[in-house]
């Protein structure tokens, strides 16, 4: 039964202080009542019972904890009673509903500390929110979400970069930098692997969570891209028989994340590159809508996730590379990251491939690309992908002694003091540039949309996908649902 759209269940009508975010807790959330978390332009987090008609809390009433703009607020996947909030001063802070806010502001004492990131815990007495405060990159955190299985976060901010941090243990997995200008929004693909961001670049970019790295990016949007979301019930991964390794795992020797929920994707690649696999069939769908107001569907295929190669080419470059490479234990590999071997010590990302190491364009010119223009970036994607995990360690000496990025460790001996550490480590957009951070528009595979149609006559806000609709909103206050093909 379709929602009535005509009376709402609660309106609540607010006056010096605007609502700008919310959020259902959907493991609590019955019939009869509903946790819902409203974030102010003020600072402030009301916890409300819609149904109920109930204002049970308000968090950062005073302002003490942070009087900046509410821009996300999302309950902790599996948890009745944490939140995280986060603000447009680039901080965000971990709720338990059960706790008070001090009468006083917080003092903090300092967790943790990495490339561009802090975490306090709150020093009190008794234990009182915030219960920690993350200080993420510069300018404002415009949004955050949790991976599927509850363990990573995702941050995009005002500074262009996406980082992605195990949440329980505070490290930082990868970044990527935005083409240019601001990120305002991200989405994890429904099994984790993928990451898509808009921006104010009128990009959408797709990163790779296992390879750390941009796989494409889509050109569609005329103006900044607000909201992008994936669509559960289009997104199709067939998996083939029970996977194994086979054959090719030394690719993936440098890759160790003691997860397990990497070995599946691991396992599904090296499935690819032998030689009797049958392929798996991939397809991910994800939306975007932006301030031009369109909305885009796009479609992530497997031409863009495996780049065909000839495998013989592949075993070759690999067992070249691993013959000349140090052994796996050299290079300075970061000892706080959980045996993360991919982090590099400046930068967390793999340093830039050497050119003279890409595959030749006939090389795949018949992989059933759609057009000769992709092929060159195919063939780019390729070279990088062949050659990820092998590079990694063979260029981390240069990075020591150039020094392009500062580590935390140059930093962290000479001050600890935050304004020290913000100076110190801003990043200059031409020097990311043409790096995996952020590689050029012609290194990477371009996405067109396969729908691009103007739905509304202000700026959109909001784009879901339900199981027999899309709901789409927008900045004149109509929200709007739009029926699935054949489900009219």
């Amino acid at each position: 039964q379709a929602a009535d759209l005509s009376k709402p269940i609660d309106k609540r009508i607010y006056k010096g202080t605007q609502p700008t975010c919310h959020d259902f807790n959907h493991l609590t959330a019955t019939a009869e009542s509903v946790s819902l978390l409203v974030g102010f332009s003020a600072g402030q987090v009301q916890l409300i019972d819609p149904i109920k008609k109930e204002t049970s809390k308000l968090f950062n009433e005073e302002r003490l904890i942070d009087k900046s703009r509410v821009t996300c607020v999302k309950w902790v996947p599996g948890s009745e009673s944490l939140f995280l909030v986060a603000h447009s001063s680039g901080n965000m802070y971990l709720y338990n509903v059960e706790h008070t806010c001090g009468t006083t502001a917080p003092h903090y004492q300092l967790l943790k500390q990495g490339e561009s990131f802090a975490v306090h815990t709150c020093k009190s007495k008794s234990t009182r929110n915030p219960l920690l405060k993350w200080t993420v990159g510069e300018g404002a955190l415009n949004e955050f979400a949790f991976s599927p299985d509850g363990k990573f976060l995702a941050c995009v901010s005002q500074d262009g970069f996406l980082r992605v941090f195990n949440f329980d243990s505070v490290e930082l997995h990868g970044t990527m930098k935005s083409y240019f200008g601001g990120l305002l929004c991200v989405c994890w693909s429904p099994d984790g692997k993928y990451i898509v961001t808009g921006g104010e670049d009128d990009l959408v970019t797709v990163w790779s969570f296992v390879d750390c790295r941009v796989i494409a990016r889509g050109h569609g949007h005329k103006s900044w891209v607000s909201v992008v979301a994936f669509d559960p019930y289009t997104t199709s991964v067939e998996e083939s028989d029970p996977m194994e390794f086979s054959g090719s795992d030394e690719d993936f020797q440098d890759l160790h994340f003691g997860r397990d929920r990497a070995n599946s994707t691991q396992s599904r690649l090296s499935k690819r590159n032998s030689t009797d696999s049958r392929p798996v069939s991939v397809t991910y769908r994800f939306g975007s809508v932006g301030q031009d107001t369109q909305l885009c569907l796009w479609d992530l295929t497997e031409d863009i996730l495996f780049p065909h190669q000839p495998l013989s080419r592949a075993r070759t470059h690999t067992n070249v590379m691993n013959a000349t490479s140090p052994p796996a234990g050299s290079g300075g590999t970061n000892a706080g990251s959980n045996g993360n071997s991919i982090t590099t010590p400046g930068n967390s990302v793999p340093p830039p491939l050497p050119r003279s190491n890409s595959l030749p364009h006939s090389a795949v010119s018949n992989a059933g690309s759609k057009s000769s223009v992709m092929d060159g970036a195919i063939a780019s994607g390729v070279s990088k992908f062949a050659t990820l995990s092998l590079h990694d360690r063979k260029e981390r000496h240069h990075e020591k002694d150039h020094k392009r990025n500062h580590s935390m460790g140059h930093i962290s001996s000479k001050s600890s003091d935050k304004l020290n550490l913000v100076t110190k480590t801003k990043t200059d957009p031409a020097k990311t540039l043409g790096t995996p951070l952020c590689p050029r528009m012609e290194d990477v595979p371009l996405l067109e949309p396969l729908i691009c149609k103007k739905i509304a006559h202000e700026r959109l806000t909001v784009l879901i996908f339900l199981e027999d609709c899309i709901v789409t909103a927008c900045q004149e206050g109509f929200i709007c649902t739009w029926a699935r093909p054949g489900k009219v």
